[in-house]
């Protein structure tokens, strides 16, 4: 392996290559600078991105470049609507063998550190990296001593390595949410259903914060999920996390990539249960229907009154995309006792707007089809439809709306069975 910079490695680049960059804290911290002059050739370069993380247009890296991507952020909306930004609307686990079975890579650009015996370590990230690692061609490394030393990180073969950057730029941090009142109601609610011994999976935000917050009281429950935070941080230091009863990975918490502040990090470095795996398996369903009383935990933008499910639109515009929920959605309706929850506030605007709808809007795609849909939480209470008539469907969710919007549902619901 050699040692450059980034300017040498721009200069490197050649028009027509294709460029893997790993997103959330995986991202090269120096690359995004590097590019930001715009002289790079017309490389494209592909990113599964994080919203209020990575925040670069990487189609502005030189004239002709291109970016494509798995997950529209607000970053990318001015390259979207000009066609310098192709989004492909894949769910996580179907990303990964998108990258694994597609075209291979010229580049892959990603973060590692040497630990003390000289073994290079993966970052923060690594949930595509087993995919597109393989079949690239080069391999660049920003070798960041700030990266935590992950002792359930895989390791990074050096043959593997053409090129070393020595950049000690610091790390994205993501601040923990602060909590209100209606996201402090929905996590007690969510809580209540998981048993003690269960085995989660949460996003980021604020509904998942309140949740974690909110199982502080329960016992040996698991994780396995896309990523972890300051609230499964929490529960692993309060030994609330142990995965004591997990049949698959006993006492090992799986997840993809962690986000936090610098102590975060800090902290991860003594945790050795933390296991780093690909997303071919922490969002593959033939493993968690191995995980007894899997619960998953997401959040929405709006669920209509048949059950379905947009996380990705607003008032039609696309903002972000299919992500990992439905994977889990579905893994968890594969595993022993699981149970799929969708936890979202019922109101928008300062209560102007429900997102409990009558139906999508035309045009509107649907995350979660209303087969997926088992358990929907408001602030309100608990919608079951696992099970349920399509009447009975429509009257949970009618419940679970903020009580100044329900009168305008039923109503709604009433117009559309009779031309059901």
């Amino acid at each position: 392996m050699k040692q450059t910079t980034w300017a040498a490695w721009v200069r490197e680049l050649r028009a027509g290559e294709r460029v893997f960059v790993p997103g959330g804290p995986g991202e090269p911290t120096g690359l995004p600078a590097a590019l930001a002059l715009g002289t790079a050739a017309a490389a494209t370069f592909v990113q599964f991105p994080l919203p209020g993380m990575n925040r670069f247009d990487y189609s502005l890296a030189g004239p002709g470049a291109r970016q494509e991507t798995f997950f529209l952020t607000p970053a990318l909306r001015e390259g979207f609507q000009a066609g310098r930004v192709a989004f492909h609307p894949l769910h996580m686990r179907r990303t990964f063998d998108a990258l694994a079975k597609g075209p291979a890579f010229d580049w892959v650009v990603l973060m590692a550190r040497r630990d003390a015996e000289g073994q290079w370590r993966h970052g923060l990230n690594v949930d595509f990296l087993p995919a597109v690692l393989p079949r690239a061609r080069a391999v660049l490394v920003q070798e960041n001593p700030c990266l935590p030393l992950l002792p359930g990180a895989p390791r990074l073969d050096p043959a593997q390595i053409t090129a070393v950057i020595a950049d000690d730029t610091a790390l994205p941090e993501l601040a923990a949410p602060a909590l209100d009142a209606a996201s402090e109601a929905i996590g007690s609610l969510v809580a209540a259903r998981v048993p003690d011994g269960a085995c989660l999976q949460t996003g980021i935000g604020q509904i998942p914060a309140a949740v974690l917050h909110a199982l502080r009281d329960h016992r040996d429950l698991g994780f396995h999920g896309g990523l972890v935070d300051a609230g499964v941080l929490a529960l692993i230091e309060a030994g609330v996390l142990t995965g004591a009863r997990k049949r698959r990975d006993r006492g090992v918490h799986v997840t993809a990539m962690a986000l936090g502040d610098r102590a975060f990090y800090h902290a991860l470095e003594g945790l050795p249960e933390l296991r780093f795996c690909g997303a071919d398996v922490t969002h593959e369903s033939a493993i968690i229907a191995e995980l007894d009383h899997f619960v998953s935990i997401n959040s929405a933008v709006e669920v209509d009154l048949f059950g379905q499910v947009n996380a990705e639109t607003v008032g039609g515009r696309q903002i972000s995309g299919p992500g990992g929920a439905v994977d889990f959605m579905r893994a968890a309706a594969g595993a022993p006792g699981g149970q799929s929850i969708v936890a979202l506030t019922a109101t928008a605007k300062g209560g102007k707007l429900s997102r409990i709808v009558p139906t999508l809007t035309a045009g509107t795609p649907a995350t979660g089809l209303r087969t997926d849909s088992d358990v929907i939480v408001t602030e309100f209470g608990v919608a079951e439809l696992k099970g349920k008539s399509l009447e009975a469907r429509a009257d949970a969710l009618i419940a679970v709306a903020a009580p100044e919007h329900r009168e305008h549902l039923a109503a709604a619901w009433a117009s559309l069975r009779a031309r059901i």
